[in-house]
């Protein structure tokens, strides 16, 4: 069956992947209204808001994946440009800057984000991996010293570049997918990819926190998550690799390389997340943002800070494993 839906020709299996992923919200989303027309006890109804808000949330990612996916490679360039636009203004906006940063800030969002972007664009993929992990790293620093404030130099300026890091080098990784070559395939499958890396990376997140519910709590880190443990993020990881292997007939790969890049993917995205988890407790907010954030329920970068640890990891294990250019 996967191998007859791997023949069809783009077209038709765009066509299904759009039935599948809104075929799958509506189903959710009318369950949902006919479970709320019964009475509930109060503990139902706090985890139901919050169950409504992420429902919320996924149609929204799913209406701007669809939009970048029909706006082709520069539409979606730009548009996860301006997704990392949004999630680096709410990490800085919780990170410790004094006025002396101006200039590392400036140079952050209106020169480093767009020429990341542009090297993606261009398909500059060796300098791309190198420009904020090498070049934006020792040149973030030297804007500050500049400034001439020693002040907590070295947490202000550590700060700025791990907020590049995740909400730029990090996101910039999904739209480069859309621009890789296989040989042997046609071209414009990219966006197969991210759609792909999309899939593995909310199947490990909502895998992540039904299993942190319904085990057993054995914290990896309490101080910073009670629910974080190893059982949970090795069935994340699991049902990711599943997710991959199940939609193995978009891709290139191979069932056995999709359930691979799945596992990898989904496994690096909620590590990510556990990540992000413990810097929120460094700052002291539950969430990123404020209540008026895009999704409507926490921060965006609560949202994309997945994708941002999952897309290099895949993108680099895809481009090293099929040695692409």
């Amino acid at each position: 069956m996967l191998n007859v839906l791997r023949h069809l020709d783009a077209e038709q299996q765009v066509a299904l992947l759009f039935v599948i992923v809104f075929g799958v919200l509506l189903a959710v989303t009318v369950g949902d209204l006919l479970l709320n027309l019964q009475d509930r006890p109060p503990e139902w109804v706090k985890r139901h808001d919050r169950f409504q808000r992420d429902l919320r949330a996924m149609w929204i990612g799913a209406a701007l994946f669809w939009l970048a996916w029909i706006s082709g490679p520069v539409g979606a360039t730009l548009l996860f440009g301006i997704v990392s636009f949004l999630a680096l203004r709410e990490f800085i906006t919780l990170s410790p800057t004094r006025r002396a940063d101006h200039r590392s800030l400036i140079a952050a969002f209106f020169i480093v984000l767009p020429l990341q972007y542009v090297l993606v664009g261009n398909r500059n993929f060796d300098l791309f991996s190198v420009f904020i992990p090498v070049y934006v790293f020792f040149a973030i620093p030297v804007l500050g010293a500049l400034a001439g404030d020693p002040e907590r130099f070295l947490e202000r300026n550590a700060s700025i570049q791990w907020g590049i890091m995740v909400c730029v080098y990090g996101l910039s990784h999904a739209p480069a997918l859309l621009l890789l070559s296989f040989p042997g395939e046609p071209s414009g499958r990219g966006a197969f990819l991210v759609f792909f890396l999309v899939i593995v990376a909310v199947v490990a997140q909502v895998v992540q926190e039904a299993a942190s519910r319904w085990l057993r709590h054995r914290p990896l880190a309490r101080q910073i998550s009670r629910s974080f443990s190893a059982r949970a993020w090795l069935l994340s990881a699991t049902a990711a690799g599943v997710a991959g292997a199940l939609f193995f007939w978009i891709t290139p790969f191979k069932i056995a390389q999709a359930l691979a890049m799945g596992l990898l993917a989904g496994g690096a995205g909620t590590l990510g997340e556990f990540v992000m988890k413990a810097l929120k407790k460094d700052v002291g907010v539950a969430y990123w943002g404020n209540q008026s954030a895009v999704t409507g329920a926490v921060g965006l970068l609560d949202r994309v800070a997945p994708l941002a640890f999952a897309a290099p990891v895949f993108f680099h294990s895809v481009r090293w494993y099929f040695k692409l250019a």
